[in-house]
């Protein structure tokens, strides 16, 4: 969704842009365009003045073409906003200072084995094996660790974040602002409103949250994610106590065709090294890392919640 974001950076039609990442769409667009990509920690940013998708999981995100300009514009953005409930109030970091050349010096990283499956192309493999390699040679220690809930990720954040969409969503309905159509009746401007304003993927969206929301199926599906997603975070947590850093790939294939995924199950796998970070609420950033078939691959580095220094 923050791929104009990414694709205007990449054309040098901007020095940085900024994105919204709910599930990745600022580090996938990022990695798939060769650019950096920072989503900052769940109420770092102010989200005054975005159209809402998902509130648990929305997160401005910044897309630049060097880590110092992404912590530049962090540190402009960055900060306690009075008009957004989800903003904390906690002081800032010199987001600046801490792009030190001897930063990895003493440094842990933990690559986990679920974001290295067998069927990720082998040039993503040796790309984040070579990154290992140039870690432990400016200082760093790299270890394998296990994130064994990652996949649970996937169905857990499109549960939770079509449920919030739904309900976000219903506020478009002719009535109140944005596009109106006409009907005789209330109910036929709404249906006809929200049939021509929403996109495809938008009201399958809209169906699969209303549907996981309605009664008889509201605990089956949503309330369970929220318990899943609670455990996810509580792994990060663990995770985080045994390492500083966690590295692996952010996307598991280079950018692909337009119109190559029709089916949606297909393109919903594309976010599946990413969507964890954002249930759990941590910060962490996309850069690039090289190339495979002439296209760009990208790293993700994550960390744990408000410790964006340590990930820049």
């Amino acid at each position: 969704s923050s791929g104009g974001s990414a694709a205007a950076v990449a054309a040098g039609e901007a020095l940085a842009a900024l994105g919204t990442d709910t599930g990745g769409s600022v580090r996938q667009p990022a990695a798939l365009c060769g650019v950096v990509g920072l989503r900052p920690t769940y109420g770092r940013v102010s989200r005054w003045g975005l159209v809402v998708f998902a509130s648990s999981l929305d997160t401005v995100g910044v897309l630049a073409h060097t880590v110092r300009d992404a912590a530049l514009i962090l540190s402009v953005i960055a900060g306690h906003d009075p008009r957004d409930a989800t903003c904390l109030p906690l002081p800032l970091q010199d987001y600046l200072g801490s792009l030190r050349e001897e930063a990895l010096q003493g440094v842990r990283i933990g690559v986990p084995k679920e974001y290295l499956p067998p069927q990720l192309p082998t040039a993503a493999q040796e790309l984040v094996a070579q990154w290992c390699q140039l870690a432990r040679e400016r200082g760093a220690e790299v270890v394998e660790i296990s994130l064994p809930l990652t996949e649970y990720a996937l169905p857990t954040y499109y549960l939770i974040a079509s449920a919030e969409a739904s309900a976000n969503l219903a506020r478009y309905d002719g009535v109140r602002y944005g596009l109106r159509l006409p009907g005789e009746q209330v109910a036929e401007m709404m249906a006809a409103t929200r049939t021509a304003g929403f996109g495809r993927e938008v009201k399958r969206r809209i169906a699969l949250g209303t549907f996981a929301l309605s009664a008889g199926y509201y605990d089956q599906y949503y309330g369970k994610a929220q318990r899943v997603r609670t455990l996810i975070a509580k792994e990060f947590e663990a995770a985080f106590r045994e390492v500083d850093l966690i590295m692996g790939p952010t996307s598991p294939s280079p950018a692909f065709r337009l119109g190559e995924k029709e089916d949606p199950i297909a393109m919903y796998l594309s976010d599946v090294f990413t969507l964890s970070m954002n249930l759990a609420g941590i910060c962490g950033a996309s850069v690039p890392c090289g190339f495979a078939d002439g296209l760009p691959i990208g790293l993700q580095l994550m960390g744990a919640a408000f410790d964006e220094p340590t990930v820049l």
